[in-house]
């Protein structure tokens, strides 16, 4: 195995498509390194990238903000603004992992690493983000929900290295929310999640909204008849009631040991109510 420190994101990237063996980014680390050690991958190359400019930085762009591969999940909830503008986003990161995980661990690790069950996936589903990746054919901006494309797969192709994650400028009353099932009270994989992201008008109406849901189907979705059975409405029974209904129908989960089919189903239905309550309240302040 070799460990290469590259002077630039455009040497990673090179490096990684020279190497014919199987290649590794560290960023965070709390992935590849468990993987490691349990004997579940053994890179024929590690490539570091979280010493590189921007790698760790949290930086206003166009009213929101973008956030470097490198920020782990403490840094980013010690950010005042992101907290205050994506809530949903923060608490989703803030619950991976131990208080000592939480210090190395990354949201585009947790991405990349292709979990359906990946807590801050949802989330960043939700807010509508968008990863600038760095590849041997240049950069290029693409929207998280393409990245996912099954269990431990991602549509990144070789060389490709995602330098940051974008979270867009808010209307006012606007907010978001995370919610997981766990069979533990902390440190567990989500058994079901939602992600809601909604906007109001002053009159308490919803006028846009965002669905994800996790650990119910291969990938993370957006489900947008969800997210249509909110707009235009002050979150009744009848809209909570069709928003339900509708996540209900998007899921695809496993039967396994920690949840049936049934259960997860169920599940990832009541979280997403819950979560628009949430969101709901958050955005009128």
């Amino acid at each position: 195995m070799r460990y290469e420190r590259p002077d630039s994101l455009e040497r990673a990237s090179s490096m990684m498509v020279a190497e014919t063996g199987l290649t590794r980014i560290l960023a965070g680390g709390t992935d590849v390194l468990v993987q490691m050690k349990s004997e579940v991958v053994e890179p024929d190359l590690i490539v570091d990238v979280k010493h590189l400019a921007g790698m760790r930085d949290i930086t206003p762009e166009n009213g929101g903000f973008r956030i470097g591969a490198g920020v782990s999940g403490a840094a980013l909830n010690e950010h005042k603004g992101v907290c205050a503008m994506w809530p949903g986003v923060a608490e989703a990161l803030d619950l991976i992992g131990s208080t000592q995980v939480q210090g190395r661990a990354t949201m585009i690790g947790n991405l990349c690493n292709g979990s359906p069950a990946a807590d801050s996936v949802p989330a960043l589903f939700a807010a509508d983000a968008v990863v600038r990746i760095h590849g041997t054919g240049g950069v290029r901006e693409v929207s998280v929900t393409e990245i996912p494309k099954g269990p431990g797969k991602t549509s990144l192709e070789p060389g490709d290295i995602i330098s940051s994650v974008f979270l867009p400028a808010r209307p006012e009353r606007s907010a978001d929310a995370y919610l997981r099932f766990i069979p533990r009270t902390e440190m567990d994989i989500a058994v079901a999640s939602a992600g809601v992201s909604l906007t109001l008008d002053a009159d308490g109406i919803v006028t846009a909204a965002r669905v994800a849901v996790g650990a119910v189907a291969p990938t993370v979705l957006l489900v947008a008849p969800a997210a249509e059975a909110l707009v235009g409405s002050r979150l009744e029974d009848s809209a909570l009631e069709a928003l339900k209904a509708a996540v209900e129908a998007a899921c695809n989960p496993i039967d396994d040991k920690r949840g049936t089919v049934a259960f997860r189903t169920s599940t990832a239905g009541v979280l997403a109510v819950r979560a628009a309550k949430t969101a709901r309240d958050r955005a009128q302040g």
